[in-house]
């Protein structure tokens, strides 16, 4: 991070409260099947990638909003204890705080419904009020549990501010604006999204980056889960090993990964290098159940 800037990274984003469950097994369509006691978390893939940032050390602020309700009030404790600058979080009277829903099976993969809630409310003009901390930060995260009318104006406000651009796609969309595209430095996706918007479902994820390049990207970076992550920036693409580990839960794996990719290019890393100590965190995070409360702290990673 550069002396103008006070943050190293600011997230735009969603913040949900996660209602999480495990199953012995998912159900078919139509089937009823037992789970244990419904564990309740902060969560949101704004706020979790936040979390992981400043749990990492980073100087991190988040722009979201969440509704005056308990799931609100979770989401504000969790991320003040992360060590997140919370005076850009704006709660809304009346409304509800974005919640998912997931289901965890026996081998730590989940299926998750999200609701909104109050982060479809997040507007361009939230993100207009905020251009001093955009300006202010060396690297802005996105994703699009928002709507896109408010990541395009995130976008637009970061590139006039010189800020970097981190932008993870997911949900994923059927297509992703050229604008959006182009901006993002790096497109951090992972298998299922590289398939989508790349249009090679059954390519490998070298061809899928360097097709995600060609319509744009500045740089790709495809996480492979288990087996690491691929980084395309140069002519060819780097293959980053995984780190093997004991899945427990992957649930906001991907978002602790990008939260610490965001970190280290803020403080000046290669790409290649952000995305080894990504690996590294997202790693440790499924060894542990839940999202925010599995991220690793710098000093757990030593």
């Amino acid at each position: 991070m550069s002396d103008r800037h006070t943050y190293d990274v600011l997230v735009i984003g969603s913040a949900n409260a996660d209602l999480t469950v495990r199953v012995d097994r998912r159900p078919n369509p139509g089937e009823t099947v037992p789970g244990t006691d419904l564990v309740e978390s902060a969560g949101g893939k704004g706020a979790n990638q936040a979390a992981a940032a400043a749990r990492l050390g980073a100087r991190t602020a988040l722009l979201a909003r969440v509704g005056d309700d308990p799931f609100g009030q979770l989401l504000l404790e969790a991320q003040h204890a992360a060590g997140t600058e919370l005076r850009h979080v704006l709660v809304e009277k009346g409304a509800r705080t974005g919640t998912a829903m997931i289901v965890v099976g026996p081998d730590g993969d989940n299926t998750i419904v999200v609701s909104p809630g109050a982060n479809a409310r997040l507007s361009p003009a939230d993100v207009r009020a905020a251009r001093e901390v955009v300006a202010a930060s060396a690297v802005v995260s996105l994703q699009l549990e928002i709507s896109l009318e408010t990541v395009r104006a995130a976008v637009k406000t970061a590139t006039e501010s010189g800020a970097r651009i981190v932008l993870n796609p997911s949900p994923t969309p059927k297509t992703l604006d050229t604008d959006l595209l182009t901006a993002a430095n790096p497109l951090v996706v992972n298998e299922h999204e590289a398939e989508l918007l790349s249009g090679l479902p059954d390519g490998t994820p070298t061809d899928q980056a360097k097709a995600l390049r060609e319509r744009g990207a500045r740089s790709v970076v495809i996480t492979l889960g288990g087996e690491g992550a691929l980084v395309l920036e140069a002519a060819e693409p780097i293959r980053i090993p995984g780190v093997p580990v004991e899945v427990i839960d992957t649930t906001g794996a991907g978002d602790a990964f990008t939260g610490a990719l965001a970190l280290r290019l803020a403080r000046g890393a290669t790409l290649e290098e952000a995305a080894r100590f990504a690996v590294r965190v997202g790693a440790a995070s499924v060894t542990r159940p839940g999202a925010q409360p599995s991220y690793p702290t710098a000093e757990e990673l030593a």
